[in-house]
């Protein structure tokens, strides 16, 4: 499967640039891509990530770019023990799955984020230490009658 990053679709068939709601100046623009990704018993699948380029409007505009373009270059996961942002930290935690549990080191958050490269990079992981609590949120998933984990699921999603 060749890398190529694809450019997301915002409603408009020209740009695909959001424009951000608290400074129309900014924006971003997503991007995406599909991945062969191999876990721990050998099962393969195709997994979609995406990433955001930000900047400002006028910048990203004269890209160019039109969703569904092409573009050569690789989304990257980075984890770190350090949060990416000071002022939002919990923007950017772990989550195991759906389970609401932010995946620790020693009781120590673990950041995510994606970033869009145009040259080539490699993902960063952090291996949590809090696997018994997520073992234990997903047996009280699997435990849970069907109507009340889709009657969980819609609370959530309110």
């Amino acid at each position: 499967m060749k890398k190529v990053v694809v450019m997301g679709a915002n409603g408009n068939p020209t740009s695909c640039v959001i424009v951000s709601k608290n400074n129309p100046s900014y924006g971003s623009i997503r991007v995406i891509q599909d991945r062969i990704v191999i876990d721990e018993q050998g099962f393969a699948k195709v997994k979609q990530v995406s990433a955001l380029i930000q900047g400002l409007v006028k910048d990203l505009s004269r890209f160019g770019w039109k969703p569904g373009q092409e573009i050569d270059g690789n989304i990257v996961i980075q984890e770190q023990l350090k949060p990416f942002s000071t002022k939002t930290p919990e923007r950017d935690y772990k989550i195991a799955g759906e389970t609401g549990i932010v995946c620790c080191v020693d009781g120590q958050p673990i950041y995510r984020k994606a970033f869009y490269k145009m040259y080539s990079d490699v993902d960063t992981y952090v291996a949590h230490t809090n696997g018994d609590e997520i073992k234990a949120a997903y047996q009280e998933q699997h435990t849970k009658e069907p109507a009340q984990v889709e009657e969980n699921a819609d609370l959530t999603n309110a």
